[in-house]
């Protein structure tokens, strides 16, 4: 789980808690300020404060806070005395709800896929950070907009991933070992019991005794199905994995780079391998999308010039396709027709159904995130300071909006 992961500037008030505006200045005396540009579809994006909301020409900061993975909920929290107030924000409307008070001090981590739960930590540690400190225990809260639902104090120590689908469930990854932590593994806590236990193989038998997975590589990016029901993450330097169905088997096992694809209504998970040379290069080289039906995740590795094209159903690499390489931080997105690809300053747009290349073009600063429009007809890209607008058929630049202390543009805002 993609998620991965500098929150650092402009804070506010949002609706009553705290916004700021990310884009404009004071006015010169004696002129009227420039109307603001408005963005055509919502958008979420990171900034050094913290998650932000892009919504026409609305520009807010919301610090302590974290999205639903289809970005229609934010969950957002602030200190209230020695406890913490939260509520739950309606990115399609920007609407919130009342506060609860949640006693003590937390910081959310993951929000249900359907957008009505939240799970918060005492820590700041995430799927996608660097390693958490040490600790023997793991105190984790499970609150709606009404308020405290549930605590568990975890054993050992755990950093929240996902919910199940019907939220009777909490992915984690338990680091171990727990006081001087240097591999992790995935584990869904039974919310019934507040237990946590291993998860079921592909064919949804229980993982044996000593079978469980370890990693030690890097979670480089997490997508959510379409369908809000499967996790892929993205997995590279793994040189020497074992997967469990090689530990089952016997098999050394010596993955460089894999797709953990985790089942959120089945509580199973399965491991797609990657051919070489996935994993190989560095991890900010690799990154994934999925296809807007659900059907086919595309991982590329930009430093070798590599796109792997997986059957979601069949859970297995059909085919690789040679690209030429690149250099920088690897972004990918997918629309209906076409798979854009970013590194550096270049994007490219494919022919999603050949994998062939239909348009280059350079834009004026660093990628930080490709997200294509619902409809399609609009690439929006992130770069240093502000998010570009495109026509995804010629590259041409249709609009830009400064978006100061921009650190990623993570996605669509709103319902779809």
């Amino acid at each position: 789980m993609t998620v991965t992961i500098s929150r650092r500037t402009v804070l506010t008030l949002l609706a009553g808690a705290g916004t700021a505006a990310l884009a404009g200045c004071e006015p010169t005396r004696g002129r009227a300020p420039a109307p603001a540009v408005a963005v055509p579809d919502p958008l979420l994006v990171q900034v050094d404060a913290g998650p932000g909301l892009l919504r026409g020409s609305d520009r807010r900061t919301i610090p302590r806070a974290v999205a639903s993975a289809d970005g229609a909920w934010i969950f957002a929290t602030a200190p209230a005395g020695r406890d913490t107030a939260c509520w739950r924000i309606d990115t399609t409307t920007g609407h919130t709800s009342a506060k609860s008070v949640l006693p003590g001090r937390w910081v959310p981590q993951v929000v249900s896929p359907d957008g009505t739960g939240v799970a918060l930590t005492t820590t700041g540690a995430t799927v996608n950070g660097d390693r958490p400190s040490g600790r023997q225990a793991t105190p984790v809260l499970v609150a709606d907009v009404g308020g405290l639902r549930q605590r568990l104090e975890l054993p050992g120590n755990f950093v929240p991933e996902a919910f199940s689908g019907d939220r009777s469930g909490l992915f984690v990854l338990e680091w171990l070992p727990a006081t001087a932590p240097d591999r992790y593994r995935v584990r869904v806590v039974d919310l019934a019991t507040g237990t946590p236990g291993p998860l079921a193989t592909r064919d949804k038998t229980p993982v044996p005794p000593g079978a469980e997975e370890e990693m030690r590589g890097d979670g480089r990016q997490a997508v959510l199905a379409p369908d809000r029901t499967v996790l892929y993450t993205l997995y590279t330097h793994q040189p020497g994995h074992r997967h469990t169905r090689d530990l089952v088997s016997g098999r050394p096992g010596n993955a460089h780079a894999f797709v953990h694809t985790l089942k959120l209504v089945e509580w199973w998970a399965y491991c797609i391998d990657l051919p070489h040379p996935f994993g190989e290069a560095a991890a900010t080289g690799h990154a994934m999308a999925i296809s807007p039906d659900g059907g086919r995740l595309l991982v590329a590795d930009v430093s070798s010039g590599t796109v792997a094209d997986i059957s979601t159903e069949d859970l297995a690499v059909r085919r690789t396709v040679p690209q030429d390489r690149a250099t920088g931080n690897a972004h990918a997105a997918a629309s209906p027709d076409r798979l854009f690809l970013a590194a550096g300053t270049a994007v490219r747009a494919l022919d999603l159904t050949r994998l062939t290349r239909a348009v280059d073009w350079a834009v004026r600063e660093a990628v930080t995130g490709l997200v294509p429009s619902r409809d399609g007809s609009r690439l929006y890209v992130g770069q240093r300071d502000s998010v570009s607008w495109h026509d995804p058929g010629t590259g041409r630049e249709l609009g830009r909006v400064p978006v100061p202390g921009l650190v990623a543009l993570r996605g669509l805002a709103g319902s779809a």
